[in-house]
């Protein structure tokens, strides 16, 4: 929960950080907001060159302050081996060894150092991204903070909005990395570190995912062996998740895989029942709450379930746009708030989710796509351009030949190349842009960084000789696990005053995982073939058998059924209509015809623009910035919507 926030004054100058006593309020102002929703408690450091505070509850807040080093942690890190006295350690560690300090650590975090000796400051996050780091510099100093709302609030911090990044959140669902909302904010990457002195800013990576496969010819471990290292690294991820209190521990419970294996673990290191929570929605088709009962018995879990309703998704749309600090439109974080609360109403403290086995075992349903689309390109050119495609994109009578529309629909989607084939599905390119966004917004974005971000972290991997399925999961995991379903948990968790760990991404578990051959992960279609062949002994065999749902929102099924959901989002995409992003053409296309089309597909579309316009109004600078850029022909300023009101 929480996070950590600060700067290292320009020079070493003095004058930020001690005038006139300012440095305590400075600093007091940038950490309130990180205490806002969850209360967590506040240590702090000031110096002759900066200041440092991390707000957090015990166990994950550090500071540590003498002989010129000032250290704050956020998170709960191992320091070779031990988490005992962590930033007396690493102090310890910096003056001996510098930068080169971050590679002993591993687990969860982010951390600024300050050394007042050098003039020097040292940022980092953890190797997957659980605790963000981003940071601003300028003629006064580097500022830092886990939260843009904290960065924001330092007076030598300017908050004018990137449309660029507005773009991008309308692409992805989020703002990836390192890019932020905030013009002149960047945001560190998984692994990486920011190394700071005499005005010079040096950025790199103190690790980065490496996958070791098998050369050809070579013996593979066998599965045997690779079963029991597997259970043992699993049992151990899970242990150290459990904090000193493992009684005040549960467990998300989607019935999904990842998740009933954490809870089974759990019994079996605990030597209790686990306690599972689970949510499920009164809508054919998005109701996995079966499974979930099926893995806590199973498991001999103590069990705890809620039914999520359009009544409680519009009594959370504000408070959960006010915790996101950047626009975030991934629909799942309204349930898994709710799952989190209901834990936290039960005395839980911390909650273990299984994010990161997807991502590293190869458990999501487009790898097994992706690589039927790859055996198109396997074909002779020859046959393909001269026989194939001749005959199935012909037309006949101004028609398409019917017998062959899927082919159609395959061919055209694997003649794509990796990674642009992956947003087939996208809302804003199957609309076009140009037919969403306002021309004026347009005029200040760059329409092609979006797949530019994805290019580059796809490409980055090429010439590492590397599978397809290897390529697919490292995207993955900077993408979809640091950008999206990380931040999702933590920041529902916070918003319930529980904090979230995740046992997957315990370092030992990703460095196997790296290890396994290509084939453990997916065989032909079969999706990570060795994660539930081992777990067939421990996982009931429907739960093994199921396609992943997890916590996914009706909400698009919902805005037909329930009114006063339907007008509080309609409300929205009107208020948004003044800020000149969206065309109000689009908007009013969006609420009649294509919602009536396809409820699901086009309500994810409608809940991105909500959320949107629900972000702006919960980030009053953020607004401000607005206004006074692409939409200051605005004739009105849009007021802040309550559904409660």
């Amino acid at each position: 929960m929480s996070g950590l926030c600060g700067w290292l004054a320009a020079g070493g100058a003095a004058g930020l950080a001690t005038a006139d006593g300012a440095a305590p309020t400075a600093l007091a102002g940038m950490a309130a907001p990180l205490s806002r929703f969850d209360s967590a408690p506040q240590a702090a450091s000031i110096s002759e060159v900066g200041g440092v505070a991390v707000a957090a509850i015990d166990g994950s807040r550090h500071v540590y302050q003498q002989d010129g080093l000032q250290v704050a942690i956020w998170g709960r890190p191992v320091l070779d081996g031990s988490a005992d006295e962590v930033a007396c350690r690493l102090a310890s560690l910096w003056l001996s060894r510098g930068v080169a300090a971050c590679a002993s650590l591993s687990g969860p975090f982010c951390l600024a150092i300050l050394d007042s000796f050098s003039g020097s400051a040292l940022l980092a996050v953890d190797r997957a991204g659980m605790h963000p780091l981003s940071y601003a510099s300028n003629a006064q100093g580097l500022f830092f903070a886990s939260s843009h709302d904290a960065l924001l609030a330092h007076a030598s911090v300017r908050g004018a909005l990137d449309p660029q990044a507005l773009y991008h959140y309308l692409y992805f669902h989020m703002v990836p990395g390192p890019a932020t909302a905030y013009l002149g904010q960047q945001r560190l990457l998984p692994g990486e570190y920011l190394h700071v002195r005499g005005g010079k800013q040096c950025k790199g990576s103190y690790w980065q995912l490496a996958f070791q496969e098998p050369a050809a010819g070579r013996a593979r471990a066998s599965f045997a062996s690779n079963k029991q290292e597997f259970l043992r690294l699993l049992r151990l991820a899970v242990e150290s998740s459990l904090g000193s209190d493992g009684a005040s521990t549960g467990a998300f419970l989607s019935g999904g895989t990842d998740s009933s294996t954490l809870a089974a673990i759990m019994g079996q290191v605990t030597g209790r029942p686990a306690r599972t929570y689970s949510i499920g929605f009164d809508v054919p088709g998005y109701d996995e709450m079966a499974y979930a009962r099926l893995a806590a018995s199973h498991a001999g879990s103590i069990h705890h379930e809620r039914y999520v309703t359009p009544a409680d998704v519009l009594a959370a749309i504000p408070a959960m746009a006010a915790i996101f600090d950047q626009p975030f439109g991934n629909a799942s974080a309204i349930p898994a708030f709710y799952c989190a609360q209901m834990a936290r109403e039960d005395g839980i403290t911390r909650l273990l989710g299984g994010d990161g086995g997807d991502e590293l075992f190869g458990g999501n349903e487009r790898y097994a796509y992706q690589a039927l689309l790859s055996q198109y390109e396997r074909l002779p050119i020859m046959l393909r351009q001269a026989i194939i495609e001749p005959l199935l994109f012909r037309q006949q009578r101004g028609k398409p030949w019917r017998l062959g529309e899927k082919a159609r629909r395959y061919i055209e989607q694997a003649s794509l190349p990796l990674p642009a084939r992956l947003d087939g599905y996208n809302l804003l390119l199957r609309h076009g842009y140009r037919t969403v966004l306002e021309a004026g917004f347009i005029d200040t974005i760059d329409p092609g960084m979006a797949l530019g971000c994805v290019n580059g972290a796809y490409w980055e991997r090429q010439g590492q000789g590397l599978s397809q399925i290897n390529e697919l999961l490292a995207l993955d995991m900077r993408f979809t696990l640091a950008d999206n379903d990380l931040f999702k948990v933590r920041k529902a968790c916070e918003l319930a005053g529980v904090e979230a760990a995740f046992p997957f991404l315990h370092d030992a578990m990703v460095a196997f995982a790296s290890r396994l051959a290509p084939r453990d992960k997916l065989d032909g279609r079969r999706l990570r073939p060795f994660f539930k062949r081992a777990l067939a002994e421990i996982l009931p065999p429907a739960i093994v058998r199921k396609q992943k749902h997890g916590f996914g929102l009706p909400f698009g099924q919902w805005l037909h059924s329930h009114a006063q959901l339907r007008e509080f989002a309609f409300d929205n995409l009107t208020q948004l209509r003044g800020r000149g992003i969206v065309r109000p053409a689009f908007i009013d296309d969006l609420k009649g015809r294509l919602l009536a089309e396809h409820p699901a597909y086009h309500g994810t579309m409608v809940w991105l623009l909500l959320m949107l316009e629900q972000w702006l109004s919960q980030h009053p600078g953020a607004l401000g910035a607005l206004a006074g850029g692409f939409a200051a022909n605005a004739t009105e300023t849009p007021v802040v919507l309550d559904p409660t009101a």
